[in-house]
Parts: C-alpha cells; sequence; structure tokens
C-alpha cells in the first residue's frame, strides 16, 4: 500500500512530519510493505506552483494519508479521490507508519477537520 505522510523535508524514514498538511513542504510516499520512501516538492499553489495538495497526492496514487489534522476542503478532495485519511501522527515519518500499521492513528471525519490556519 502506498502511504502519503506530509514531511519537514525529504531526508528518508526518519524526516520529521510536518504538522500542517497543505503547507507541507513535502510529502513522503511510503511503501507499507518494503519501507521504501520517495518524497514530492510541495510545488502547489500554497508555494506559487499550481494545483491543490490533495491533487498532487491524488496523482500520485497514495492510497492513505496520514497527517495530524487536515482542513475540511482537502478532507473532502482526497475522500472523492478514493484516498483514505488517518489523523494523530507525531515524530517522523517512520513513527507514522508504523503507528498506522498498528492501529493506533484515527479515521479522519469532519469532525475532526482543521477549522483555521491557527494550529
Amino acid at each position: 500500500m502506498k502511504i502519503c505522510i506530509p514531511a519537514e523535508g525529504k531526508n528518508g524514514l526518519d524526516e520529521k512530519v510536518s504538522l500542517h498538511f497543505g503547507r507541507a513542504p513535502a510529502y513522503a510516499l511510503v511503501d507499507s510493505e518494503t519501507m521504501e520512501c520517495e518524497f514530492i516538492v510541495n510545488k502547489s499553489e500554497h508555494f506559487g506552483g499550481t494545483g491543490k495538495p490533495p491533487e498532487i497526492i491524488a496523482e500520485s496514487g497514495a492510497e492513505v494519508v496520514l497527517t495530524s489534522g487536515m482542513g475540511p476542503r482537502a478532507m473532502q478532495m482526497l475522500t472523492e479521490k478514493g484516498v483514505e485519511i488517518y489523523c494523530g501522527i507525531s515524530g517522523t515519518v517512520r513513527d507514522s507508519v508504523e503507528a498506522f500499521k498498528k492501529g493506533y492513528l484515527t479515521l479522519a471525519s469532519s469532525d475532526l477537520a482543521c477549522k483555521d490556519h491557527r494550529h
């Protein structure tokens, strides 16, 4: 399974997760079986590029997104594209994948969505 995690940089599985989904500098794509990790640089409209992070992530083939939190519009866009979202990550990319595998994360719902940008 291909898992996407917002990240602060591109330093492999030990990279720190980004706590702001849409403005994450990069997104880690991790194969849950092999733990191979690659990164997509966030070139969305948030950084003067084009497109929105959910579109970029869906195009990458990610089946699941792990995040600390996410706005309602991003959540809706990913859900419409068939991508599952789990909330509650912290630490590193590796920590997040392990928490997902152990069932420690919460499946996202609209009541868990971030309602503003002051978190």
